[in-house]
C-alpha cells in the first residue's frame, strides 16, 4: 500500500491517476470508451492519466463510469479526529 502521508498534492494527484488507469487497463477500456461513457473529453481524460491534473466532477465523472462511486462514497466517511478539541467540536 502506498503512504499517502507526507506527499505533496501533485504527488497524491498521480497516484490516484495511475490507479486509476490501472483499473480501466485491466477491464480492457480504452481511453476513447472511457471517455465516451464518462462524458469527459478524450483530451482531458488523457492529460489526467499523464500528470493527475482534473477537475474533481471530471474525476468523479470517471470513477463512476469505472464503477468505483462506492469508494468515493466511503471517502471521510469515518471520523479522523487529530485532537481531543476536534472529538469536542463534533458533538457541540
Amino acid at each position: 500500500m502506498i503512504n499517502l502521508l507526507q506527499k505533496t498534492p501533485g504527488e497524491i494527484n498521480s497516484i490516484l491517476a495511475k490507479r486509476m488507469a490501472n483499473i480501466r487497463k485491466r477491464r480492457k477500456i480504452t481511453q476513447k470508451q472511457l471517455s465516451s461513457k464518462s462524458g469527459v473529453t478524450l483530451a482531458s481524460l488523457k492529460r489526467f492519466e499523464q500528470t493527475g491534473d482534473i477537475s474533481l466532477i471530471s474525476f468523479t465523472k470517471i470513477a463512476i463510469a469505472l464503477e468505483l462511486d462506492k469508494e468515493l462514497n466511503t471517502l471521510f466517511t469515518a471520523p479522523h479526529f487529530n485532537s481531543i478539541q476536534e472529538i469536542i467540536n463534533e458533538q457541540n
